[in-house]
C-alpha cells in the first residue's frame, strides 16, 4: 500500500456549524459621475376612464326626460300658488293648487283631513318657480329639494344625449336610485313628523 503524500499548503478548516461562514463584502466607492448612468423615465398618469358610449335609445330616453321635467316646470309656472285672504292680502299657498291642473283634491285629506307625503308637492314647486322660496320651504321643503334636482337634470339630460355619453357619473342607474330612495325617505319621514306629531 502506496505512502499518502502530507499536503503542503492545507485549507483551513472548515466551520462544520449550521450556517455557512459568509464572505467579507468591501463596498466600491461611488464615481462622481455615476448618476449619469442611470436613465429616469417618468410613469405615465393612469387615464381616468371615460364612460361608455350611450345607445340611440337610451339617449332618446334622456331627452324624453328631460323634456318631461321642463314640461313639470311649465306647469309649474302656470299655476297661481297665491291666495287673498279677508283683508286682500296675497297669501301663498301651502296645498292643493294642483286642483288648478284639473286634478281631484288629495283623497288623504278628505278622509282623514291630513295630507299625505306627497300633499305640498305641486305648490313647492310652483312657489320655487316663482321665485318664492322661503313659502316653497314652507309648502313642503322636500318639494324644493326635488325640484332644485329637477331643474338640474334638465340641462344634463340634453347634454348628455347630445354628446352621447354621461357626464360626471359613470353609472346612471345607480344614482337614480339612490337619489330616488333619498326622496322617498325624506317624503315619508317629514309625513310621520306631521301625520303622528
Amino acid at each position: 500500500m502506496l505512502p499518502i503524500e502530507a499536503n503542503s499548503n492545507p485549507e483551513p478548516p472548515v466551520s462544520e456549524g449550521p450556517y455557512p461562514i459568509a464572505k467579507p463584502v468591501h463596498p466600491q466607492p461611488v464615481r462622481a459621475d455615476a448618476e449619469e448612468d442611470f436613465e429616469y423615465v417618468e410613469r405615465p398618469r393612469p387615464r381616468r376612464r371615460r364612460s361608455q358610449k350611450l345607445s340611440k335609445w337610451v339617449r332618446g330616453m334622456l331627452a324624453l326626460m328631460a323634456i318631461g321635467f321642463l314640461a313639470v316646470m311649465g306647469a309649474a309656472a302656470y299655476i297661481h300658488p297665491y291666495a287673498t285672504d279677508e283683508d286682500g292680502n296675497r297669501v301663498a299657498r301651502t296645498m292643493a293648487t294642483h286642483t288648478q291642473l284639473g286634478m281631484e283634491p288629495c283623497n288623504m285629506v278628505v278622509m282623514t283631513g291630513k295630507p299625505c307625503p306627497a300633499c305640498g308637492m305641486t305648490t313647492s314647486f310652483s312657489l320655487l318657480v316663482h321665485g318664492d322660496v322661503p313659502n316653497s320651504l314652507r309648502a313642503n321643503w322636500v318639494g324644493t329639494l326635488m325640484a332644485v334636482w329637477w331643474f338640474s337634470l334638465i340641462p344634463w339630460g340634453f347634454a348628455c344625449a347630445i354628446r352621447g355619453r354621461l357626464l360626471f357619473i359613470r353609472n346612471g342607474e345607480l344614482w337614480m336610485t339612490v337619489g330616488l330612495t333619498i326622496v322617498l325617505t325624506l317624503m315619508v319621514a317629514r309625513w310621520a313628523v306631521i301625520f303622528f306629531g
